[in-house]
């Protein structure tokens, strides 16, 4: 005996409807993902730039010890949108100061702000750090830096950005910014207080 199964018309027309439905759901997923990557290539942003328009240290003194630091910073970065047809939303911005490769200042938060099609903002921060330890050799290469007649300091940012292009806002892309400066320095710290007015480059990578 032999046994015959057929299957139903309406099986048949539902499996049908359901490739039919993959396939329509699979075309526009692509479409969408292609005129995202076409206007990406398109637009493609470019990273802000940033660059150090002055720079002074008011306090740079140990106390209690070699090793505890007491520190006051005022710094001006401009920050600059080089695209012309995407916008930047910049989010937990942090700044502090290093030197000889050690923090000299705490990480201080710059307020969000939104940056339009090829603006220029400029930021004021002041860096405070208050008994921030240090290394024994911090006070060496002081006194060496002043044989030199010059003090290099590093200001370095880390923070997320979003970028905006018509009302589509990206996710969150983590970006850090390195900028170095050169004071003159003389025999006594900070005694007047050292200052660079010359405005220098900062790196950007993301």
């Amino acid at each position: 005996m032999t046994l015959i199964s057929e299957k139903h018309p309406k099986d048949c027309a539902s499996k049908k409807k359901s490739k039919k439905l993959y396939l329509y759901l699979t075309t526009i997923v692509l479409s969408l993902l292609s005129v995202i990557f076409i206007i990406w290539l398109i637009l493609h942003p470019s990273k802000p730039h940033f660059s150090l328009k002055e720079a002074g240290i008011n306090q740079l003194n140990l106390s209690l010890g070699p090793s505890l630091l007491n520190s006051s910073i005022q710094i001006t970065l401009q920050s600059h949108n080089p695209n012309t047809k995407v916008g930047i939303y910049y989010d937990d911005f942090l700044l502090y100061a290093s030197y000889k490769g050690q923090k000299i200042t705490p990480e201080t938060s710059v307020p969000r702000f939104y940056q339009d099609l090829h603006e220029t903002n400029l930021l004021s921060v002041s860096l405070v750090g208050i008994q921030l330890p240090v290394s024994p050799s911090f006070a060496y290469e002081v006194q060496r830096d002043q044989g030199a007649g010059r003090l290099a300091l590093s200001i370095k940012g880390m923070g997320q950005l979003r970028w905006k292009v018509w009302t589509y806002v990206s996710g969150r892309y983590r970006f850090i910014v390195n900028c170095v400066v050169i004071m003159p320095l003389g025999p006594t710290i900070p005694s007047p207080p050292l200052s660079a007015r010359q405005t220098s480059q900062c790196s950007t990578s993301m």
